[in-house]
């Protein structure tokens, strides 16, 4: 494992989740799908595009490397032998090394580059705590891992980009573990693999495609049940809407009143320009889709990362504390305004650059192949208008957009997800799926144990991958206590494994 050069070590962001918006009338109808990202930008701090990165520490600790990856792990073409160079980044820090077989963390990297943060937080304090190596995984077609060329260019390569799905990425994964335990002799090592949102779900699966490379796995907000209609599509919606409603049912109201308010100001004459002046747009506003898909990514963003800066209270508090006589509409503006601080205009029209534009590409193609989250809303008992699933008109705009059609039973026949705790009972172990239960994404993670060592370790005030994100001294007890139970369960698998390897070593 020859070392490269050092890069600048980052905290690891875990993904995102806003996806499809309304198009054109001759185009197939595409769905924003709430980003799965481990973290959230301060909505109210400048650059807030990057602000969801703490500044970075120069550091030797962390040391890059790349490992010549095949291009098509399942098949057996010439072609699919190609190799691109996939970057992973390990510390050796607090490992105890292999003489003492100490264990191995792997990160599963999601969609975006991979960041490593040398300033501490929920992983580092973890292989302290272990003796552990950290080793942390870039996803193929993001950051430096993208074979042959960039990613734009890959993602317009109909052939190259057929490359890039998960099941790809997890032997990725399994194949560098397995190489970095040969080359450091560490073949006894156990490996704990961890990951938040996306990566969480790929870290439950690796766990259970490759018993034999990862002892357990922590997943952290993983919605593996958000597939092939497993729940209710408006599973996410509702959670959103019981946040907001027991924090203010005023501002629960009048969010649930202001949808058909902005139809009825739209349908009047210069409706779109009234609105436009109302909302201090920064370009007129092409359609009432344009407003109510900016309010709906303003509300799913507050809610999945409510704390913890307490995003739900910015909005109420605006919407509640808007001045006497106000109408609807100038109360949700309230609300904006008070969640996002004054600004000189609101609502870009390529407001998808809050996020990465690979991260944007990359993800727009994945939800579109083999993730396709089956998220809408059904009925009239959430805070928002009724906007059913449709998997024919997704079908229609992802062949529309790629030219193939989406795979929507893909994950649960590759990974399962059906009957999940009568299948998982009967074979799977060492798997913990964790959750606050104010992130709408719970709607589609695993809340129950499912076996003495696959557990839910839930919390109720709890955000989006609270739990793996970098500690501070003002978190409250509740969530210190969730990653001790989630350390101790972890303990507990390598004193099992630690006994197992001393018996087989006295036989």
């Amino acid at each position: 494992m020859a070392r490269a050069t050092i890069i600048q070590p980052l905290w690891l962001p875990c993904l995102l989740l806003l996806f499809f918006a309304t198009a054109a009338v001759s185009i197939p109808p595409r769905r924003k799908i709430p980003v799965l990202s481990v973290h959230a930008a301060d909505p109210k701090a400048k650059n807030s595009a990057t602000n969801n990165v703490p500044p970075a520490v120069l550091s030797e600790e962390y040391q890059v490397f790349y490992y010549n990856q095949t291009l098509d792990h399942f098949n057996l073409q010439p072609q699919s032998y190609a190799t691109f160079p996939q970057r992973y980044v390990v510390s050796f820090k607090h490992w105890r090394g292999a003489n003492a077989s100490a264990p191995i963390l792997v990160y599963m990297g999601a969609e975006s580059t991979l960041t490593v943060s040398g300033t501490g937080g929920f992983f580092p304090d973890t292989a302290a705590r272990f003796d552990a190596l950290q080793v942390y995984i870039e996803h193929r077609f993001y950051g430096e891992s993208v074979p042959f060329v960039k990613q734009e260019q890959a993602l317009e390569n109909a052939t190259l980009r057929g490359y890039f799905n998960s099941a790809q990425a997890l032997e990725d994964y399994a194949e560098i573990i397995m190489y970095i335990k040969k080359v450091l002799s560490a073949e006894k090592s156990p490996v704990i693999v961890v990951g938040g949102s996306y990566g969480g779900m790929l870290a439950a699966w690796f766990r259970l495609k490759y018993p034999h490379v990862a002892l357990g796995a922590l997943a952290s907000s993983a919605p593996i049940l958000y597939f092939d209609s497993i729940i209710p599509p408006e599973g996410y919606f509702t959670v959103m809407t019981k946040d907001f409603k027991e924090t203010s049912e005023n501002c629960y109201k009048i969010i649930n009143e202001s949808w058909s308010e902005i139809d009825r100001v739209a349908a009047a004459k210069d409706g779109l320009s009234i609105l436009s002046k109302k909302f201090k747009t920064c370009q007129p506003l092409n359609s009432t889709g344009d407003l109510k898909e900016y309010l709906v990514d303003l509300y799913s963003t507050a809610a999945q990362y409510d704390k913890p800066l307490h995003r739900i209270d910015m909005v109420c508090k605006g919407i509640d504390s808007a001045p006497k006589g106000a109408d609807i509409l100038e109360k949700i503006f309230a609300g904006v305004v008070s969640y996002y601080g004054n600004a000189s205009c609101y609502i870009h029209h390529d407001q998808e650059s809050f996020f990465s534009a690979e991260t944007m590409r990359g993800w727009s193609w994945q939800v579109c192949s083999d993730l396709v989250i089956s998220m809408g809303i059904d009925d009239n008992a959430t805070m928002f208008q009724p906007d059913p699933w449709n998997l024919t008109a997704f079908v229609d705009y992802c062949n529309y957009r790629y030219g193939v059609p989406p795979r929507p039973h893909w994950i649960t026949t590759y990974f399962g997800g059906y009957d999940i705790k009568e299948v998982l009972r009967r074979f799977g172990s060492n798997i913990i799926f964790s959750n606050g239960l104010y992130d709408p994404y719970s709607s589609g993670g695993v809340l129950e144990d499912i076996s003495d060592s696959i557990l839910a370790v839930k919390t109720r005030e709890g955000s989006h991958c609270m739990d793996i994100s970098v500690p501070r001294k003002d978190d409250p007890e509740w969530l210190v206590l969730q990653r001790n139970i989630e350390m101790e369960i972890i303990s507990g698998w390598l004193l099992k494994y630690y006994q197992d390897l001393l018996e087989e070593d006295a036989s």
